[in-house]
């Protein structure tokens, strides 16, 4: 039996269970494992005999934490190659106004910047607390990292664009040269 625990913040729990339990029994279904829930402390405990089922189990609970809607989330449980990629905020910015400030630029106007970035590598983003998670197959989840990175270092939007551009561009001829 293999167990893993996990600190979920206490505004995410609800979402973790769901409606009537819902998502925390999809979440146990698709992986083969058992959740259980303290809601007061915020602790959750996976357990099974799948070692994979509750590594996985434990990023698409984590991806909730990081405030994936459960949907986005299961993305987790599509491909086994999917990842969660989890950059920390809290070290690069001093005061909360500067954090503001990052999340700002990463988020762009009304969604638009991590929107863009989403889009142009397949990912998923959640901008979260002191966090940025990122859902994707590893190639994307590296280059929706990069693109990140970029705009907290200060480059400005259309720099970060065209990079992604670029490696899209370079991804579709690898695709092109792999089959021809």
């Amino acid at each position: 039996m293999t167990t893993q625990e996990i600190k979920v913040s206490t505004a995410r729990i609800g979402v973790l269970i769901g409606k009537s339990g819902s998502t925390k029994r999809e979440i146990e279904e698709k992986t083969g494992i058992t959740l259980r829930i303290d809601s007061e402390e915020g602790m959750v405990t996976i357990e099974g005999e799948d070692p994979v089922g509750v590594m996985t189990a434990t990023n698409v609970v984590s991806a909730i934490n990081r405030g994936f809607s459960p949907e986005r989330a299961f993305r987790l449980l599509e491909d086994e190659d999917m990842m969660l990629d989890v950059l920390d905020l809290a070290d690069l910015s001093g005061t909360t106004r500067q954090l503001e400030r990052l999340r700002g630029r990463i988020i762009g106007k009304a969604g638009t910047s991590r929107a863009q970035i989403e889009d142009m590598t397949s990912t998923e983003i959640s901008v979260h607390g002191k966090t940025v998670a990122i859902i994707g197959l590893p190639d994307q989840a590296e280059t929706a990292r990069k693109a990140v990175e970029m705009l907290i270092q200060g480059v400005p939007h259309e720099h970060v664009y065209g990079f992604l551009d670029r490696k899209k561009k370079e991804a579709k001829q690898t695709m092109l040269e792999y089959y021809s």
